[in-house]
């Protein structure tokens, strides 16, 4: 267990389940309740060490009917170089509890996977990735059994997505499903869960939202009018799976006006530059990978360092929009307006009343 004190809270991070805790704030000794509103480093950090993507040139993506935000049947840059990777490591030692490996490509194709996941335990930081499993192997699953917290395979409909799922669940992997949900997709989410579709022996079902980011359009976004979408939460609400169940944070919106037998303290709603932020493979620091093409909130960690990254009035002024949101809404506290990148995608019936 990870404890980390900082000055009027505590966060806590088993490195062995990936179950993560945090006090509200304290006050003379006792926990007050309030959440707070940021760490003074990230307790994450999502680091792109892919600048291309072999799958997404393919034009695989496409035909599984996901809209890659990170453009990768276009993006042609270099990979994160393994020099750049172990200062990451090294500055973030005994501060990050989590790297979540990614960028636009399989984190698992890196020239350098293996000593990238061996550079995060020799300094002591549970690493993850999402893979479309389309180069996965034995030796690959080997490795992520040894030195990975979780891996996640993301659902394309496909042979690969199946076989690339099973072989590391037979290596002993904690293997997770990304599902990306747009306009096209719900329907089939509800049916794999009402007839059991998902493979056996998975850890958790995590549903992410469409974003009309890089090749995202605007036309298969879930927006506050769809139907379906409602009804795929009122049915996680309603019943249990074989697995766990979980949502990106972009989804709490959503959550908090739908789901009434979920206890709203299981919600975190959008992390960036509070607890987390994301590295580009030339090394911007961003809140959020969502700002991988306007990069509008961008710092150089090649004149920085991640924690002047952190306190810098870039990141500030993307804070201050969560201080901000929706100051007469009672609900504003769980989820603090949505998402400052793409706004269109709050899933607030209140919020589109407002004209916001």
């Amino acid at each position: 267990m990870r404890i980390r004190k900082e000055r009027d809270f505590i966060s806590m991070f088993d490195e062995t389940t990936g179950r993560y805790i945090r006090t509200g704030i304290i006050k003379d000794g006792k926990d007050t309740g309030i959440d707070p509103f940021k760490a003074s480093y990230p307790e994450l950090l999502d680091i792109g060490i892919m600048g291309h993507c072999k799958h997404g040139r393919t034009g695989l993506c496409l035909q599984a009917g996901i809209e890659c935000y990170q453009d990768g049947l276009h993006a042609n840059n270099e990979n994160m170089c393994l020099e750049d990777f172990k200062r990451i490591a090294e500055e973030c030692e005994g501060k990050t509890f989590q790297f979540a490996l990614g960028g636009c490509g399989d984190p698992d194709q890196h020239e350098h996977f293996e000593e990238i996941l061996k550079v995060c335990k020799e300094h002591e930081i549970v690493v993850n990735f999402t893979s479309s499993g389309f180069g996965m192997n034995k030796a690959i699953a080997k490795s992520c059994k040894e030195y990975c917290g979780a891996v996640a395979i993301s659902w394309y409909r496909s042979s690969y997505t199946i076989k690339a799922i099973h072989t590391l669940l037979e290596a002993g992997v904690k293997t997770n499903i990304h599902y990306v949900l747009n306009t096209d997709t719900v329907s089939e989410a509800i049916s794999l869960l009402n007839t059991g579709g998902f493979p056996a022996g998975i850890n958790a079902v995590v549903f992410l939202l469409h974003k009309p980011i890089g090749l995202g359009s605007r036309e298969k976004m879930i927006t506050v009018d769809n139907k379906e979408f409602f009804e795929l939460l009122k049915q996680i609400d309603e019943n249990t799976y074989p697995y766990k169940i979980g949502f990106d944070s972009c989804t709490v919106p959503g959550l908090i006006n739908s789901c009434k037998n979920i206890a709203i303290d299981s919600f975190d709603t959008c992390e960036a530059a509070r607890w987390s932020a994301y590295i580009t493979a030339d090394m911007k620091m961003l809140p959020c990978s969502f700002d991988n093409q306007a990069q509008n909130w961008s710092v150089d960690l090649k004149t920085t360092s991640i924690q002047e990254a952190w306190n810098s009035t870039t990141f500030d002024e993307f804070r201050n929009y969560f201080l901000k949101a929706c100051p007469k809404c009672k609900d504003r506290n769980g989820c603090l307006g949505g998402c400052p990148i793409s706004p269109e995608i709050i899933l607030c019936e209140k919020k589109r009343k407002r004209g916001q």
